[in-house]
Parts: C-alpha cells; sequence; structure tokens
C-alpha cells in the first residue's frame, strides 16, 4: 500500500478580512482538523504557516495554513517538506475549486493549476504536480473578468451550507488518505450517498 498523507495544506489568505472568503475553503477544511483533533495552529516563521502536529512516529500528520498569501504559498510547503523529507505523494493540498459547483468534494492526484495560483505556486516550488488534492467547489461566477473578485467573497448562505456539508463529508476520508488506502478514499468521497426515506410501498 502507497504511503499515506503526512502533511495536509489548506490553501488560503491570512488575515480576517479574508477569513470567510471562498478562496479560503481550504483554510476552513484545516481549522477542522484541527478542532477535532484538539490541536492548535501555531505561526513557526521557519515554515512561513501556521502548523500543528497530529499522532506520532509513523501516524504522525502535519497540518498547514501557508501565511504567505495565496500567490506565495510555494515556500511554505517546499520548506516543511524539505525539513520532514515528506515526498509530494505524502502531500494533500485542499483549495477552492471553481471548475465543481458548491456542495461537491473531489480528490485527484496531479494534473495541472487550472489557473488556481497557489496550486500554480506550489507545483513551481516542489518541481512536480504529483501531490494530492482536495478541490472543495464554491462555482464559477460565469465570467472569467469576475473570477478574483468572486473568490475573494464569502459564499451566499445557501452556498455555505453546502459547502460546510461538503466538507464534513470529505473530513470522513481522511484516516484511509493517512492510511494510504487512495482508492478506497476515492470510492467513499466520489460514491453519490443513497436517498433516504425512500418508501417501497406500492400505491393503493
Amino acid at each position: 500500500m502507497a504511503n499515506g498523507i503526512k502533511l495536509v495544506v489548506g490553501l488560503g489568505n491570512p488575515g480576517p478580512e479574508y477569513h470567510d472568503t471562498r478562496h479560503n475553503a481550504g483554510f476552513w477544511w484545516v481549522d477542522c482538523i484541527a478542532h477535532d483533533e484538539g490541536v492548535s495552529l501555531r505561526h513557526d516563521s521557519k515554515f512561513h504557516g501556521l502548523v500543528s502536529r497530529v499522532g506520532h512516529a509513523e501516524h504522525e500528520l502535519w497540518l498547514m495554513q501557508p501565511q504567505t498569501y495565496m500567490n506565495r504559498s510555494g515556500i511554505a510547503v517546499a520548506s516543511l517538506c524539505k525539513f520532514y523529507k515528506i515526498t509530494p505523494e505524502q502531500i494533500l493540498v485542499v483549495h477552492d475549486e471553481l471548475d465543481l459547483p458548491p456542495g461537491v468534494a473531489k480528490l485527484k492526484q496531479g494534473g495541472g493549476h487550472g489557473g488556481h495560483n497557489g496550486l500554480k505556486d506550489i507545483i513551481a516550488h516542489l518541481g512536480t504536480p504529483n501531490f494530492w488534492r482536495l478541490r472543495l467547489g464554491i462555482g464559477h461566477p460565469g465570467d472569467r473578468n469576475e473570477v478574483a473578485n468572486f473568490v475573494l467573497k464569502a459564499p451566499r448562505a445557501e452556498e455555505q451550507k453546502v459547502i460546510d456539508d461538503a466538507i464534513d463529508l470529505s473530513l470522513k476520508i481522511l484516516p484511509m488518505l493517512r492510511r494510504g488506502d487512495f482508492p478506497k478514499a476515492m470510492h467513499q468521497l466520489h460514491t453519490p450517498s443513497k436517498p433516504k426515506n425512500v418508501s417501497m410501498e406500492k400505491p393503493s
């Protein structure tokens, strides 16, 4: 079985003015892990970000929120990976995804950056695109000229609800990712849940 995930990087922009914006969906995901694990993310200047460690020894998992702004995320990721000898295949980058609707989360390894400045900089610093990505759908404004403005605004209330639901659902695959059971994680995340409360009674 492949090496499991050793580093989860949530992408976003630092500062309270960006906290609730769509571009910070990756930060939200990492905040949820930290909350569930009862740990606090602390600033580490040598890694250019907020970091925390969960677990020990071979079960160790690092959490990171780069504090370099989105388009310079790579320097934070590369510095921690170099220090702890974490390979690209052991990294999960969680980010907002314009090409998926709100409420959808998808897992994949490798591929291009799709115009996402955070992914673009991480690929440049690691020298490879071969890390894992968890893509949290935020939808698209419909006009490419509106994208920059769109991602730096908060989702509408109904969008936030389904994004939060997608985060909750995708967090359930984290144990599989830590074990390196990527096929099982992808199957669980990408398989639609069966409809509930379906009556099997025939009409009278």
